[in-house]
C-alpha cells in the first residue's frame, strides 16, 4: 500500500478515535482541558521544530505582523473548535459532534462560493441543497439547531479558509497558532492552581499521564496528515477523511449507548447521501475532463 495512503488513513483513525481519549478526560472542565492541549501541543511542538532545525524560519514568520495577523485569526478558530469538540464529547454529543464533521466539507465548498466566488456545477449544487435540507431536518427532530455540529463545521471551515492564505507550512503554522494561545493558556491554568480550582491537582497519576500526553496525541495525527498530502492527492486525502467521523459516530453509537432514534437516522441519511452525490460527481466529472486534457496533450 501507498506509504501516503498509510499515513492518511492512521491519520484519520487517529482523529476518528480522540472520543476516547477525550472521554477519558472528562472530570477535568472543558476550558481547563483545552488549555493544557494547548500548552503542552506548543512545547511538543518546539521539540519538533527543535529536532528540524527550523527556529529560524520561526523566528522570521514571528517577525512578519501580517503573517501573526493570520495565525491569530486561524488560532482563535482552532482553540474554539478544540474547546466545542471538547466539551460536546464529555457532555455526551458524540454523534452530533460527528455530523458536525460529515457536513464540514460541503460547507467548505459553500464558504468557497459566497467568499471566494467559486463556480458550482448543478450537481454539486444538489449535495448541498441535500446536506441544507439534513440540517433543517435535524433542527425539527431535535426542536433546535444542531448548534455543537454547525459551531463545528463552521469554525473548522473557516479555519480551513485562513489556513488557505497562510504562508507557513502545516507544522510551522500550528506551531505559531499553539504559540499565540500559550501566554492565555499558561495564565488560565496558573490562575485555576492560584485559587485551588485546577483539577490537574487532584486526578490520579495515569490520568495526570493521559493530560501531559494531549500535546503529542494533537501533534501525532497532524505530523502523519503532512506526510499522506505530500505523497497522495488531495481528491484521495478528501475521501479518507470521512473514516474519522464516521469512527466518531460508531462510538457515539455503539460504544458510548448515545440515544439515535429512527428519526435522527434519516436526518444522517440526508447527509450521507449528498456526500456520496458530491464525491460521485467529482470523480465522474474529473475522469471525464482528465481524459479530454490527456487526449489534447497527445
Amino acid at each position: 500500500m501507498n506509504k501516503g495512503v498509510v499515513c492518511a488513513i492512521a491519520a484519520y483513525l487517529s482523529w476518528g478515535l480522540f472520543p476516547l481519549y477525550w472521554k477519558a478526560l472528562h472530570q477535568i472542565p472543558a476550558l481547563e482541558l483545552i488549555c493544557h492541549r494547548i500548552v503542552w501541543s506548543c512545547l511538543t511542538l518546539y521539540v519538533f521544530i527543535t529536532v528540524r532545525g527550523r527556529w529560524k524560519e520561526m523566528a522570521d514568520a514571528f517577525a512578519k505582523p501580517r503573517v501573526v495577523g493570520i495565525y491569530l485569526v486561524a488560532s482563535l478558530l482552532i482553540g474554539f473548535n478544540w474547546l466545542v469538540f471538547v466539551w460536546g464529547i464529555n457532555s455526551g454529543y458524540v454523534i452530533e459532534t460527528s455530523l458536525g464533521y460529515f457536513i464540514n466539507p460541503l460547507l467548505s465548498v459553500l464558504l468557497g462560493v459566497v467568499l471566494f466566488r467559486e463556480r458550482l456545477r448543478p450537481w454539486q449544487w444538489a449535495s448541498i441543497a441535500l446536506a441544507a435540507s439534513a440540517v433543517l431536518y435535524l433542527t425539527l427532530v431535535y426542536g433546535s439547531v444542531p448548534k455543537i455540529a454547525l459551531a463545528l463545521a463552521l469554525s473548522f471551515s473557516l479555519y480551513g479558509l485562513v489556513k488557505k492564505v497562510a504562508p507557513l507550512g502545516s507544522i510551522n503554522g500550528l506551531t505559531l497558532e499553539t504559540s499565540l494561545l500559550f501566554l492565555p493558556g499558561i495564565a488560565y491554568l496558573g490562575w485555576q492552581g492560584h485559587t485551588g480550582h485546577a483539577a490537574f491537582q487532584h486526578l490520579s497519576p495515569v490520568t495526570m499521564v493521559l493530560v501531559l500526553g494531549s500535546g503529542l496525541v494533537t501533534t501525532f495525527p497532524l505530523v502523519l496528515f503532512a506526510a499522506a498530502a505530500q505523497r497522495i492527492p488531495l481528491a484521495q486525502v478528501g475521501v479518507l477523511q470521512y473514516i474519522a467521523p464516521t469512527l466518531q459516530f460508531l462510538l457515539g453509537a455503539m460504544v458510548f449507548h448515545e440515544k439515535f432514534t429512527a428519526t435522527q437516522f434519516g436526518g444522517f441519511l440526508l447527509v450521507w447521501v449528498s456526500l456520496a452525490l458530491f464525491g460521485i460527481e467529482g470523480g465522474l466529472y474529473y475522469r471525464r475532463h482528465g481524459s479530454i486534457a490527456r487526449e489534447a496533450a497527445r
